[in-house]
């Protein structure tokens, strides 16, 4: 019980001392960061596997900090998380290296995140909808759906 309260203290930490430039340009504190954001993301929390997933991706340094922020991502979009299930809907359309564009598994990423109330995911479903993709038919009744929903979260 208490290594949870010092892992969810580092972790408060760790994103105060974002603010300052200065550390994270240091080594040392930056590695000290990264090692709070992902022991709270070990632990669970699905806000902190969010973060650290995204700044994996985004920031990381080579592939398997890449895979790993991926990773951390499809956990936290499982667990309702609707940012994270954009961002993985985001990256199926795009497709990679290793992968090509599954506009059927953006669909599902972002189905997830539209359920979790994200106004952009329901915008960019309506759009998939609408064109299709590689891996889905378009779907006129489906898009128009979706582009209602986007107008009721807001966009």
């Amino acid at each position: 019980m208490l290594w949870r309260l010092r892992a969810r203290i580092g972790y408060f930490v760790a994103r105060r001392m974002l603010r300052w430039p200065t550390l994270v340009a240091q080594p040392r504190a930056w590695q000290w960061m990264q090692g709070q954001f992902a022991r709270m993301a070990a632990i669970g929390d699905v806000s902190a596997q969010s973060f650290y997933g995204h700044l994996l991706l985004h920031r990381g340094q080579g592939f398997g900090a890449r895979d790993e922020g991926i990773r951390l991502l499809r956990l936290a979009a499982q667990a309702g998380d609707g940012k994270s299930a954009y961002q993985l809907g985001v990256l199926s359309l795009a497709g990679d290296a290793r992968n090509a564009p599954d506009a059927a598994q953006a669909a599902h990423w972002w189905n997830l995140a539209v359920n979790a109330r994200h106004p952009l995911a329901a915008r960019r479903l309506a759009d998939l909808y609408r064109e299709g993709g590689p891996g889905l038919a378009a779907d006129v009744e489906a898009a128009e759906r979706m582009a209602r929903r986007a107008d009721g979260l807001g966009l």
